[in-house]
């Protein structure tokens, strides 16, 4: 072959074997905008905020642990992506970035900052520094679509009572536990659910938010479902529950017997959180457009019964 021929053809195959460059880990998973005047540009246009991420790249371990833990998990990823701007400014870079900085007086070199901006530029929220995990993002992203008058997607409330640190655990017997976490699943405040065995009594654990519903509404509730024979609590709890018994002796159930009304359908296969498994095996059945808003628009997508 003619030589002339040949190496334009190498040069191709060399280029298009090329492998694109990895994203630094100090932006997780998020599919960014670099531009400002695009991002905002891009909000006024959909009305989504912009969720601006002030980062150094590369940067120190504490930004690199940011990034692969809370920039990468899957829901809060699909949340940026789906209910934001996304905009990426690098905190220590020349150039357009560092105009970015001192348009909004960003120190650089400052880890990461978080901040959400309406389409001119303003904050929806009032900047805060040292937001490092998941918890407090997720809820300041809340309180932004509540300031933008933007709906807050129960995938996203869901994940916010997921990460709350003041969980409280009980647990309630039934005539079965497949129609206990059905049913238990449903209660608002109820966070996640798990069938099991206290003794040889059949029983559902849950895990619930008490700033949402108090142990005595929560024991009243299941009681009108039929699904609390005998309620079982921690020892500090039991004098505000009448006729109520230690939780001791809890065993988990096999898994073939967890989230039974998801049996047939590729749940498993969507990374789902223990709290989303539990609303959607709570609902699917009854009320499946409810059950579906528990879902990301990416997993809502997957999503096959």
């Amino acid at each position: 072959m003619n030589i002339r021929i040949l190496m334009p053809m190498m040069a191709a195959f060399s280029f298009s074997c090329t492998a694109a460059p990895e994203q630094p880990v100090e932006v997780g998973k998020v599919d960014w905008q670099r531009d400002l005047d695009t991002a905002l540009a891009s909000s006024k246009d959909s009305g989504k905020p912009v969720f601006a991420l002030f980062q150094e790249v590369p940067g120190c371990a504490g930004c690199k642990q940011f990034g692969k833990n809370v920039l990468s998990d899957p829901l809060v990823v699909d949340a940026i992506e789906n209910e934001f701007t996304p905009l990426l400014i690098h905190n220590n870079q020349p150039g357009k970035d560092a105009e970015i900085l001192k348009r909004f007086n960003e120190p650089a070199w400052n880890y990461q900052v978080v901040r959400f901006l309406d389409s001119k530029g303003n904050d929806l929220i009032p900047r805060k520094d040292k937001v490092w995990t998941t918890a407090p993002l997720v809820d300041r992203m809340i309180r932004s679509l509540d300031k933008a008058k933007r709906s807050v997607p129960r995938y996203l409330s869901i994940l916010e009572a997921e990460q709350s640190p003041g969980f409280k655990t009980a647990a309630f017997s039934m005539h079965c536990f497949w129609t206990g976490e059905m049913k238990l699943g449903q209660i608002e405040g109820v966070v996640s659910t798990e069938a099991g065995f206290i003794g040889s009594h059949e029983v559902t654990l849950l895990k619930y938010d008490p700033r949402t519903i108090k142990l005595n509404k929560l024991v009243a509730a299941a009681g009108k479902i039929d699904c609390a024979d005998t309620a079982y609590v921690p020892q500090s709890d039991l004098p505000l529950i009448p006729g109520g018994k230690v939780l001791t002796g809890y065993r988990r159930a096999p898994e073939s017997d967890q989230k039974k009304q998801l049996s047939g359908t590729n749940a498993s296969d969507l990374g789902l959180t223990p709290a989303q498994s539990t609303k959607l095996n709570a609902w699917l059945h009854m009320k499946p457009q409810l059950a579906a808003q528990y879902l990301s628009p990416p997993q809502r997508a997957a999503f096959r019964r």
